[in-house]
């Protein structure tokens, strides 16, 4: 089974959008997270690269999924 490289993830106010690709750039997942979903599925995942927009939100969703990452 492949590795979880990267997560691109579309911020929302209510429903996330996350891409997860390897290594080589294979599409592993496509999902759509509810807001109290999120943290608990980064909380599954090894530590990767998320990549998501710059807005208002994103220093604050960066912030929680690397604090969610790092437990």
């Amino acid at each position: 089974m492949s590795v979880v490289a990267t997560i691109g993830l579309d911020l929302a106010k209510q429903v996330f959008q996350a891409h997860g690709a390897d290594a080589d750039g294979n599409t592993l997942f496509n999902r759509k997270l509810r807001r109290d979903e999120l943290l608990a599925f980064f909380k599954k995942l090894p530590p990767c690269l998320v990549a998501m927009e710059a807005c208002g939100s994103s220093n604050y969703w960066a912030r929680e999924i690397w604090l969610a990452l790092m437990s």
